[in-house]
């Protein structure tokens, strides 16, 4: 998975031969070979003011920050083994760079501002290049230390979708992405960096869009048809569950990493920012009414409405899973794991004697949130060090008074059993830890690198909710 191997014998003497070829043809009188064709150029990708449609009209349009001027979210594919080059151009006012959360990543590539790369200054660009090493759904959102929230906020997010050698057969592939804005009455984003926002539930929006147009969405399918829907949350903060009313969903992925097919209990999955999830479903029949997949804010606000057209198709073979991922490890060993407790603390607190009361922060503004006693800092020491491919446990206790949203970089993890003796049969990479309780996360530590572990709420990464781990 990452590149920074050490080379095989054999490639060394693959590569030395190689090298020998052109001189050893021209000795046997055959031509010159010709150069290898070199790399194709990469997909630019221009981040810059725009307007959207965020809110219905009359209201009037919102600037936003977009991507090529465009208000939906971009969604790059690419096959398995295919690799990514993309060139970020910066036109916005502020510092950017593009974590793929989900990547199991070359560390270089993995997009955190300051810690893994220099941020890309405005008027500047920057080359991602690198092959994922899993098919999957991946988020692409902007991870600046100190300033990762407000080009979230303005609406810079994406989606990656690396294609399986053998997808399911599905007749359609339908990304939704859910953002949601915090907009004053004149259509303008409220202003950022509040420690109000920070210290307590984040950057909560008043607006909801799904690919960049207001919900809900419409698609329109004939009767019969399997759709596979990649839901991505890419909210400021926003954690919600979502639900299927009228559609019989099955999960087949969960955070990009393929499951063994399930039907969610209730109908609902718990949707915190940074999740995603890979849907398989068949539209309702004629005389069915509509589907709609539900975000369970309020007494319910609908993100997509599915609605039957035109004539039914055949019915599809029951729903499978989509295969394994054989790069992940079949079981991880705790009985030898390497464990570390953290701690999460800080944010603000509420007055026991007045309930109902707003929770109230008076601390410094830039250090809100703390792991293990301190505010995420690059300089920082590591949380823990620990040698490639050593088995991990995290004991994540949250002595906080608010749920929160968490994602590890670089690998994917095992949820384990509050007693260590088995763990949730799906892996994930992000997770939500509700306020007082812990939780204990377990994986591989295959990918060499500084890696963090991060608040997925971006008010919250800003102000210190952060820390991270090598692996040598």
């Amino acid at each position: 998975m990452p590149s920074s191997l050490p080379p095989s014998r054999r490639a060394i003497l693959s590569a030395a031969a190689l090298s020998l070829a052109p001189a050893l043809a021209r000795a046997q009188g055959g031509a010159p070979q010709p150069a290898a064709p070199a790399a194709p150029e990469p997909r630019r990708l221009t981040a810059a003011p725009a307007r959207a449609r965020i809110k219905p009209e009359p209201a009037p349009e919102t600037p936003v920050w977009a991507f090529d001027g465009q208000a939906a979210p971009p969604v790059l594919r690419v096959k398995l083994g295919e690799a990514v080059r993309l060139r970020l151009e910066n036109k916005t006012e502020r510092p950017l760079s593009l974590h793929w959360h989900g990547v199991r990543n070359r560390n270089a590539m993995d997009g955190v501002g300051g810690v893994t790369q220099a941020p890309v200054a405005p008027g500047a660009s920057f080359l991602y290049e690198f092959t994922p090493p899993d098919a999957g759904t991946s988020l692409i959102r902007p991870l600046v230390v100190g300033g990762a929230s407000e080009p979230a906020g303005r609406g810079l997010s994406g989606m990656l979708v690396v294609e399986e050698a053998k997808p399911p057969a599905v007749d359609r592939d339908v990304p939704l992405i859910l953002q949601d804005w915090r907009l004053e009455p004149d259509g303008t984003p409220a202003a950022f960096g509040q420690v109000a926002f920070a210290a307590s539930s984040g950057r909560l929006g008043n607006a909801l869009t799904v690919n960049g147009k207001p919900a809900p969405v419409t698609i329109e399918a004939a009767p019969g048809t399997r759709l596979r829907l990649r839901l991505a949350n890419a909210c400021n903060a926003r954690a919600t569950r979502i639900r299927f009313d009228g559609l019989k969903a099955w999960v087949a992925a969960v955070d990009g990493q393929p499951t063994d097919t399930f039907e969610p209990l209730r109908a609902t999955l718990p949707f915190p920012p940074g999740t995603r999830y890979d849907i398989l479903l068949d539209v309702p029949g004629p005389t069915e009414p509509a589907g709609s997949v539900v975000a369970l804010i309020g007494p319910g606000m609908p993100l997509a409405r599915i609605v039957q057209t035109g004539a039914p198709v055949a019915a599809r073979p029951p729903v499978a899973p989509i295969g394994e991922n054989k790069l992940l490890p079949p079981e991880i060993k705790l009985q030898n794991a390497f464990r570390r407790d953290i701690a999460l603390a800080g944010g603000a607190v509420f007055d026991k004697a007045k309930p109902e009361s707003a929770p109230a922060f008076t601390g410094d503004p830039t250090r809100i949130w703390t792991l293990n006693g301190a505010a995420g800092r690059p300089e920082n020491p590591p949380l823990f060090s620990v040698r490639r491919n050593t088995a991990v446990v995290l004991a994540l206790t949250n002595g906080t008074a608010f749920a929160q949203s968490l994602h590890l970089h670089g690998h994917a993890f095992r949820l384990l059993h509050p007693l260590d003796d088995g763990w949730e049969p799906y892996w994930l990479d992000t997770f939500q830890l509700l306020e007082g309780r812990t939780a204990r996360i377990a994986f591989l530590a295959d990918n060499p690198g500084r890696w963090l572990v991060s608040a997925t709420a971006l008010e919250r990464f800003d102000t210190g909710l952060w820390g991270w781990f090598e692996v040598t």
